[in-house]
């Protein structure tokens, strides 16, 4: 059995990513959620996560099928753990050369678009166009990040011709997830071949399971939210 630890689901980015992953492929797991109450050593998350990850982050996959249960942490490293153990749901595309390029940009999305992560927190609850405005006007940086994204993308779309990045969904599209919620959340200008790929991200299956358990958090995490003092 799979146990998957995540944060905050309105907030929690990376968490997103392995849990679309998993339930969009439909391999069964347990969900364990460590809800951001902070990050001091003390917490309540760190308290319920630390035991499993032991630098104390989410997301965490726990394989109780593993003698002692094997944990594994840090999303590329679940998702290649996920695509090893099963194999017959194809999470990387099937073709040598589109599985080189969607690793490629997956670990371009593990350490980049840093502009766009800082001025753009995921908040999948919030509607912030105005708060996309300013920061489309004044951070040339976060310009640059959506720049690359819908060059990325664009290209991926035209060669394996849709609708998803390499034609079928893939762990690239879970991994590109929670950038298309902050498109939304700060409506960030996009052509429209990209707008439409959105909009198909968004009414996968998985992805609206995580978006409606996000919606019924009610949850208000004051350091997740830099530009409202309530819900």
């Amino acid at each position: 059995m799979l146990k998957l630890y995540i944060g905050n689901k309105n907030y929690s980015s990376w968490s997103m990513r392995p849990w679309v992953l998993l339930k969009q492929s439909g391999i069964p797991f347990e969900e364990v959620m460590a809800r951001f109450d902070s990050f001091a050593p003390g917490s309540q998350f760190k308290q319920l996560v630390a035991p499993v990850n032991p630098v104390g982050k989410v997301p965490a996959l726990v394989d109780s099928s593993i003698a002692g249960g094997l944990a594994v942490w840090d999303t590329l490293a679940i998702a290649e753990y996920l695509a090893e153990k099963f194999p017959e749901k194809q999470l990387w595309p099937s073709d040598v050369a589109a599985r080189a390029r969607a690793r490629s940009v997956c670990a371009e999305m593990h350490s980049g678009f840093a502009a766009l992560r800082s001025h753009c927190g995921m908040n999948i609850e919030a509607s912030l166009p105005q708060i996309g405005q300013l920061v489309w006007r004044d951070q040339s940086a976060v310009r640059a990040d959506v720049e690359r994204i819908v060059a990325m993308w664009s290209e991926l779309l035209q060669i394996h011709g849709g609708p998803m990045l390499f034609g079928d969904f893939s762990i690239a599209d879970a991994y590109f997830a929670p950038v298309v919620t902050r498109l939304k959340t700060y409506a960030l200008p996009v052509p429209t071949l990209i707008g439409d790929y959105v909009d198909r991200v968004l009414a996968l299956s998985g992805v609206q399971a995580w978006i409606a358990d996000a919606l019924a958090e009610k949850d208000f995490v004051v350091f997740d939210e830099p530009y409202r003092l309530q819900r």
